[in-house]
């Protein structure tokens, strides 16, 4: 069932008001991936336990195998259901269409990426289409997300290692992020300085000092994507220096995947899956919990 003009606005008010609060007190709210139902009510109930607000993202992919207005409805039958704040952030999407899409539907927070699709998207395209979206956001007051180049990785588990000599290259410069945040009007820039989506066989090393000299460039929040594997101080300091918000996914699929795995085994001749669930939600559970408590989120929910 449709949310009303009004009862969007609302929630993209309240959206606003808790990326003020995050900044005024210091926090990142976490952005946490979802593909199915069970992965939802992981996250609803970590946020429930620790008090803390919530966005829950989905890519284009996860769209696509879950449905725009299906996933509006299940957030706001679970954020009623346990209590919660919760949003839904549209993660990456590759065209203007899709984020109109989801605006209309209510989403409070979009993030345009069109680089997603054409890696070689020019910086004037992606700045063209970045304000299309901006405009378009203002009638429901959508909080838009973006960056003027491709993030690296992709949101599986990795065999490689890290080269981060060629990830330096692409990697966020205070003036070239005014530039941008100044040319394209959005509310949040992801930047980059370190992070990767995806799980590797190594930790991840944030260069803080560098997102200290973006977060004095600009006024607008900042966001880190790819924050799965990423040893959990850098996320503390990071909260401290302004990020806003963090986004996981690979940590959380890969919990789902190994327990699921592990309840099966142990249970051959169990054939209502439906059953063997709880203890594969509460495994993913923990990951989002732990992050909750990294970005210090914990405890500033206001319902």
């Amino acid at each position: 069932m449709g949310l009303t003009i009004r009862q969007i606005r609302d929630n993209t008010t309240r959206a606003r008001h808790l990326m003020q609060r995050s900044r005024q007190q210091g926090f990142a709210v976490g952005a946490f991936n979802i593909d199915n139902q069970e992965t939802l009510i992981a996250v609803a109930k970590a946020a429930q336990k620790l008090q803390s607000p919530v966005l829950v993202e989905v890519s284009d992919g996860e769209v696509k195998a879950m449905g725009l207005e299906n996933i509006r409805d299940l957030v706001d039958n679970y954020k009623v259901e346990y209590g919660i704040e919760m949003y839904i952030n549209l993660d990456h999407s590759p065209t203007v269409e899709d984020c109109k899409r989801a605006i209309d539907a209510g989403y409070e927070f979009i993030h345009i990426d069109i680089s997603q699709a054409n890696h070689d998207a020019t910086e004037d395209e992606i700045i063209a289409k970045t304000r299309e979206v901006v405009e378009y956001a203002r009638f429901t007051g959508a909080l838009v997300e973006s960056e003027p180049h491709y993030f690296g990785g992709s949101s599986n588990v990795h065999e490689e290692t890290i080269d981060y000599e060629e990830i330096k290259k692409t990697f966020s410069t205070p003036e070239g992020t005014k530039s941008f945040v100044e040319e394209t009007g959005i509310d949040t820039f992801a930047a980059a300085v370190g992070n990767l989506h995806g799980k590797y066989p190594v930790p991840k090393q944030l260069d803080l000092s560098l997102l200290a000299k973006i977060r004095e460039s600009i006024d607008c929040q900042i966001s880190l994507h790819g924050g799965s594997g990423t040893p959990l101080h850098f996320f503390e300091e990071a909260a401290r220096i302004g990020v806003s918000k963090i986004n996981i996914n690979s940590d959380m699929r890969y919990v789902f995947r190994k327990e699921l795995e592990k309840v099966l085994a142990e249970n051959p001749n169990e054939y209502a899956v439906v059953k063997l669930m709880p203890q594969v939600y509460g495994a993913v559970q923990t990951v989002v919990e732990e992050k909750i408590n990294a970005f210090g989120s914990a405890g500033k929910a206001v319902i």
